[in-house]
């Protein structure tokens, strides 16, 4: 998300916003939909039933390697190939949002863009080296709040996809619902003449149905939710 605020700011005003989010709705749905039909049967065909427990890193350093390794002298090949793009994927992802916090620091303490760079790069590459760590040298599990067990890698990944994401989307829902009101956001994505043809969806979404889908999915992370359900 800081990622998307950060590259729209860069948005020049004459350009047509819906279009843009039309097609970026289209491409993501498509590529998201596209991996899950490749990965989860294959995960299925090669592991069974245990293999779809895997998620995030446990899927992609564990699950899917044991997926290459099943397909024979082949997936030496189609694995090399996926971990290649994986590094691509991964660099221009990182690109992202170095440039995301570089923006905030620049921004907050009138930093040079290459200060703010090297400062950044430095920051990341102590927590990279830490989290590589945690395979070795550094390596121990916890059992985290949703009933999984992780390492570094893990209790990162958990904080911030399963925690932090939810309570930032949570608060921008009230923040654009609620205080700004969706009127500005609909204003502005319209300035230049543009239709929003589901401006009503886009409301009742915003101000109703995310905060609580939201908040639901934040009381899974938390585990609270399945004690609940018992």
């Amino acid at each position: 998300m800081g990622i998307m605020v950060t590259y729209g700011s860069y948005f020049k005003d004459d350009e047509n916003l819906m279009k843009s989010v039309n097609r970026i709705e289209i491409f993501d749905t498509l590529v998201a939909f596209l991996a899950g039909v490749m990965i989860i049967p294959a995960v299925f065909a090669f592991l069974g039933e245990d293999g779809l427990q895997s998620a995030g890193p446990g899927l992609m350093f564990v699950a899917l390697p044991k997926v290459f390794e099943a397909m024979g002298p082949a997936g030496t090949w189609i694995g090399a190939a996926f971990f290649i793009m994986v590094l691509f994927a991964a660099l221009t992802s990182s690109i992202s949002i170095l440039e995301a916090v570089v923006s905030g620091l620049m921004d907050k303490f009138g930093w040079s863009r290459k200060k703010a760079v090297i400062i950044e790069t430095a920051a990341a590459l102590i927590l990279g080296v830490i989290i590589c760590l945690g395979y070795n040298k550094l390596y121990f599990e916890l059992k985290l709040p949703n009933g999984s067990v992780g390492t570094i890698l893990d209790i990162f990944d958990y904080i911030s996809n399963n925690i932090l994401m939810p309570v930032v989307a949570i608060s921008t829902c009230i923040l654009i619902g609620w205080i700004v009101k969706p009127k500005a956001i609909i204003d502005e994505a319209t300035k230049n003449g543009e239709r929003f043809g589901r401006k009503g969806m886009y409301i009742v979404m915003v101000k109703f149905i995310e905060p609580v889908l939201l908040f639901l999915l934040l009381l899974g992370s938390l585990g609270v939710l399945e004690k609940l359900l018992k």
